[in-house]
């Protein structure tokens, strides 16, 4: 089964170089990110792959040698296979942990959206801080954050932030993310120190290109406005803020931060397209009764998903009932232990789905 499996990888990874190299692709910058995204998260198992398989052969050729009729080739060859069946055992292993089935949207940029929820103000407070705590995580990963919408509220906290991350394996990494958040602390406003409640809802979805994921432009009802800032006070004197609606689904975005009609035009589809990518997903994996892998690897956005304990200096991560502390470092953009954790889980649970054991 594995060797099967590996060779249809290194088969597929020839065919992916094959196009990359085809003149009708090479011309076409989307075709070319999307190949070489895929190309890039292969390369890894391709050299798996080889070394396995080629093992493999010298096993067999060895076992042949065993056989000959020359007891000195016979003698050599018998040594040679002791040693080169260890480096198989360690080489099937690494294998089998290569080949678990992984979301075929880890190596994607994300676009992710943070909204406060209960608790008001000190929602939204906690909103800021909880993103700037990814900012900086982001930033320890060399990713790259590119903000596309953001609304403030009058304490200094959000009321909507909406940004992309793009870099190698983002959606691997922030995936987890994706749900309710719930504080417990003593917001600074409480007088009587008493221990407040809130929480945050947080979104993140894999950015897609249009050659993955096709929305017909009649489908899209497209209005523009004047952009507005605090207040509903005039920032532009040109209609450049961009409102789009998807007429079969209703969902609806709007982009206003940049002063080009344009530029808001093209986040805003951006934007859209992986709404729309995200909802397909999530009918699918309901469909196919992925419950368990939705709630550890992509997160249902209904489910609280980590309680922010900061009396306790302690977080929990529901989905696998783990604790981590030092609220400070975390909130600093380690979440390190945490996606590590998380990764793990998944990893155990697509292993159980795939038969391994």
């Amino acid at each position: 089964m594995i060797p099967e499996k590996l060779q249809n990888i290194i088969t597929e990874f020839e065919s992916i170089e094959q196009k990359m190299s085809d003149p009708s692709v090479f011309g076409d910058p989307i075709q070319m990110k999307v190949l070489g995204k895929k190309r890039a998260g292969m390369a890894s198992l391709m050299q798996i792959a080889k070394k396995y398989l080629g093992k493999q052969k010298e096993i067999t050729n060895l076992l042949e040698m065993e056989k000959d009729t020359d007891p000195e080739i016979s003698k050599m060859a018998k040594m040679e296979l002791e040693s080169t069946e260890k480096e198989f055992k360690i080489l099937e292993e690494e294998a089998k942990k290569a080949l678990i089935p992984k979301n075929p949207n880890d190596e994607k940029d994300v676009i992710m959206e943070i909204r406060p929820a209960a608790g008001g103000e000190e929602s939204s407070l906690f909103g800021y801080e909880y993103a700037r705590a990814i900012f900086r995580y982001c930033e320890n990963k060399k990713f790259t954050v590119e903000l596309f919408s953001k609304s403030d509220s009058d304490s200094g906290g959000v009321k909507e932030l909406i940004f992309a991350v793009r870099g190698d394996g983002a959606y691997s990494k922030l995936k987890y993310e994706s749900g309710v958040h719930r504080v417990q602390r003593i917001p600074k406003t409480e007088s009587q120190g008493r221990v407040h409640t809130s929480t945050i809802t947080v979104v993140v979805m894999p950015e897609v290109e249009e050659i993955e994921f096709e929305i017909h432009p009649s489908d899209v009802r497209v209005d523009v406005f004047r952009s507005s800032g605090p207040g509903g006070q005039s920032v532009n004197t040109t209609d450049s803020a961009v409102r789009l609606t998807h007429i079969p689904t209703g969902v609806t975005v709007s982009c206003q931060d940049e002063k080009s009609q344009l530029k808001n035009k093209t986040k805003a589809f951006r934007i859209l397209r992986a709404r729309l990518h995200q909802a397909a997903e999530e009918k699918r994996m309901k469909e196919e009764g992925e419950k368990r892998l939705a709630q550890i690897g992509s997160g249902d956005r209904s489910e609280k998903i980590r309680t922010y304990n900061f009396p306790q200096d302690r977080v929990t991560d529901h989905r696998i009932h783990e604790n981590f502390s030092n609220i400070p470092a975390i909130m600093d953009g380690d979440f390190d232990d945490i996606v590590h954790a998380l990764t793990e889980a998944e990893n155990l649970e697509r292993l159980k789905g795939s038969g391994g054991k």
